[in-house]
C-alpha cells in the first residue's frame, strides 16, 4: 500500500514498516545514514535508489514529525 509518493508499506517486507517503492530499503535506514553523515549520493549509491527517494524519505519523516504530539511531564 502506497502511504506517500514513493512510500510503500507491506506486511511482507521490514514487518511493514515504510520503505522506498520497489525496494527493502527502510526509510529509518535512510534517516539514520544521512544524520550519520552520508551524502544523498553515498545513499544512492550503496541502497540503489535515486535523489528522488532520499528526498521522499525526508518528506515522509517531516509529515510524520508534523504530526507528532508531545506532551511535557514537570
Amino acid at each position: 500500500m502506497e502511504v506517500a509518493p514513493r512510500i510503500v508499506i507491506d506486511d511482507n517486507i521490514h514487518l511493514g514498516k515504510p520503505v522506498i517503492r520497489g525496494t527493502r530499503v527502510p526509510i529509518e535506514l535512510i534517516i539514520g545514514k544521512l544524520a550519520g553523515g552520508m551524502t544523498f549520493e553515498d545513499i544512492q549509491q550503496e541502497f540503489e535508489i535515486t535523489r528522488d527517494d532520499v528526498l521522499a524519505a525526508l518528506d515522509y519523516a517531516a509529515k510524520i514529525l508534523q504530526g507528532e504530539e508531545i506532551k511535557v511531564i514537570a
